[in-house]
């Protein structure tokens, strides 16, 4: 068994899956490199089928036809060897330093009677436009370099949250999770960080900048007028993690995650909101109406939690309540660097 799998989605990655596949060499033959060619249309599969032939002992190549990022993923997590799992986009790429300090405590764990489940190291957003950098960490969050439990963590502030970008875990976890991603929706990454929590009981947490992620190009998913076209996939992803766990039915002794997917699953609610608002149709306040309509026959007391959180102020009626919203979400774009 392998002691990681990277997955690495590609589609049309021609131009820059060299730089990211690079950065993941050095981890050697204790991994391997699962290239997902995701139906590109330039010389993407070329490039992975050269690296798995020069390095037919770490890379692998999976040729699909085009399914989105979310099946991507998807194919690395059925086809991984890997005792640990980490997504790493093609235009991202990981520190080398990092690295080697991370697959030294995989090593140690590996060798655990009781490996953990998930390993949390930092990420960085490389701005394009400014060209200044944001690291995310959790100092002060979670315990640093030892095993612990939920019940040991802090608090996470809105800019904090566990992202793909952090987490690496191990696969069984993945699994036992059943989850599976759409097709060909973007913000997908949301489930994948949101749906396999219940099921890891022990964490542990590097200080270290491992992950390096640009973030400002015009054709992001995470671009705001894009946010506003795809805000069916944004719907869709929501309704998804609205039906994934039923936060209320976890132990007592997860009542601090309890805590935490609360807030993730109302922020996901409060930025649905939001870009129905900054769309504003007629047929987007609809959408709106009805999404908040569709949680609260799902569950009460999770449409009771969120409509007296933050996301409630992304929900309030009239002119009043859309300003307010759209205001609150240019504030919150400034404070935490969101595009």
């Amino acid at each position: 068994m392998k002691l990681i799998t990277f997955t690495v989605p590609c589609y049309n990655s021609a131009a820059y899956m060299d730089h990211c596949i690079e950065t993941l060499l050095p981890a050697g033959e204790e991994a391997e490199i699962i290239l997902v060619d995701d139906g590109s249309k330039d010389d993407t599969g070329k490039i992975a089928d050269a690296y798995a032939e020069k390095y037919p002992t770490i890379v692998r190549v999976i040729h699909q036809e085009n399914g989105g990022h979310g099946e991507g993923v998807n194919q690395g997590i059925r086809n991984a060897t890997g005792m640990y799992f980490k997504v790493v986009d093609s235009d991202d790429w990981l520190d080398g330093d990092a690295l080697a300090k991370v697959m030294d405590v995989l090593r140690t764990q590996a060798a655990a009677e009781k490996p953990v489940d998930l390993v949390m190291a930092n990420y960085v957003y490389e701005h394009v436009a400014d060209n200044t950098r944001n690291i995310v960490d959790y100092t002060g969050i979670l315990p640093e370099g030892r095993v612990f439990k939920w019940s040991e963590i802090g608090h996470f502030p809105p800019n904090k949250n566990i992202l793909m970008h952090s987490v690496i875990y191990r696969t069984e976890v993945l699994r036992k999770s059943g989850m599976v991603l759409p097709k060909h929706t973007f913000y997908v990454d949301n489930i994948f960080v949101y749906q396999p929590l219940p099921e890891v009981e022990n964490i542990y947490y590097l200080n270290l900048d491992l992950y390096r992620y640009f973030i400002g190009r015009d054709d992001q998913s995470v671009n705001e007028k894009n946010m506003i076209k795809r805000v069916d996939q944004q719907l869709r992803v929501t309704r998804i993690m609205m039906e994934a766990v039923d936060v209320y039915a976890l132990p007592v002794t997860q009542d601090k995650l309890r805590a935490y997917m609360l807030n993730y699953f109302s922020m996901m609610m409060a930025i649905s909101s939001i870009f129905l608002t900054l769309d504003g149709s007629p047929e987007a306040m609809e959408k709106r109406k009805q999404l908040w309509a569709d949680l609260k026959a799902h569950d009460a007391r999770l449409y009771r939690r969120c409509r007296f959180s933050v996301a409630e102020a992304c929900n309030l009626p009239g002119w009043l309540g859309c300003k307010l919203s759209i205001g609150g979400y240019r504030i919150a774009q400034k404070l935490f660097k969101f595009n």
